[in-house]
């Protein structure tokens, strides 16, 4: 299954159509998206973070930990997943095993930035950036490390902030020519920049990460295919709905000390075993005579 859906995103990738990645935080939200119809997706090391430990994305998850929930979602769906890596947790030779754990793991992308560690949310603000070259070195030896595996390396640029848009576009290219399959300039800042970046490096696939009450614009469809980018992320849209939804559910229980008025905002039981599966392991249990 890992050679073919890494093969299927790089075809998406040849598609006319900007290809469109939910962000899954665990699970649960992966199954969801690939109900709703997603052909691929992507994980989130914001949602891992405030999932797991509670906390923000300020490179408190480990690589272990990050790890161990691409799996999780890997195994669940059956379509490409996107593993979001953080900066590959250490130099080139550790990038080299993050790149080994990822293809074993079955993604068919991974994301590489070029913070310091640790790094923060590509969207708050007080980030920094290492050396270009080193950050070169780093995509080298990922594209070294998939050893003829169709895996699609994204590198990802947060110099916007620190150091101008001028400086992120110059790494973009030379993280293209370093190996990177697309170029991800972080955080532009409205519809020129984004244009920018398109008219620069036109050569190279293009990635945009669209956060609700980021720095980048919430674009239509539309306006992203105008634009010429071919892969947009919306990594915290689920998070922060389930969130909101959470939030009010917790709100009525406490002060009603029931949810009967709230009733109609659950997903109905009977639906949620459909949605995780049991209707397929009572056919095993049948098939195999558990009891």
């Amino acid at each position: 299954m890992r050679q073919r859906t890494a093969t299927t995103l790089r075809r998406m990738l040849d598609g006319p159509e900007i290809v469109v990645l939910p962000g899954a935080y665990d699970a649960l939200s992966a199954r969801l998206a690939e109900r709703a119809g997603f052909t691929a997706m992507f994980t989130t090391g914001f949602g891992f973070s405030a999932a797991a430990l509670g906390q923000p994305d300020f490179g408190l998850l480990t690589m272990s930990e990050a790890m161990e929930r691409v799996r999780q979602i890997v195994q669940t769906v059956n379509v490409p997943v996107v593993a979001d890596m953080d900066t590959g947790y250490g130099n080139p030779l550790n990038v080299q095993r993050t790149v080994r754990e990822v293809i074993a793991a079955g993604a068919g992308g991974i994301i590489l930035e070029d913070q310091e560690w640790p790094k923060k949310c590509g969207h708050f603000e007080g980030k920094r950036v290492i050396a270009a070259e080193d950050h070169a070195a780093k995509i080298r030896a990922a594209s070294d490390a998939r050893d003829g595996d169709d895996l699609v390396i994204i590198a990802r640029t947060d110099a916007r902030a620190p150091l101008g848009l001028d400086e992120a576009i110059r790494r973009g290219k030379m993280y293209r020519d370093a190996g990177a399959d697309v170029v991800f300039v972080e955080a532009p800042q409205g519809l020129d920049e984004l244009r920018a970046v398109k008219a620069a490096i036109p050569d190279a696939p293009l990635f945009a990460n669209i956060v609700e009450g980021g720095k980048t614009p919430l674009l239509t469809y539309e306006e992203l295919q105008e634009l010429g980018y071919k892969m947009v992320v919306f990594p915290l849209s689920a998070l922060l709905a389930a969130t909101k939804a959470i939030e009010a559910v917790y709100a009525e229980l406490f002060e009603k000390k029931t949810t009967a008025g709230v009733i109609d905002r659950l997903t109905k039981f009977h639906d949620f075993e459909e949605i995780v599966g049991v209707p397929e392991l009572r056919a095993a249990e049948a098939k195999y005579g558990v009891v």
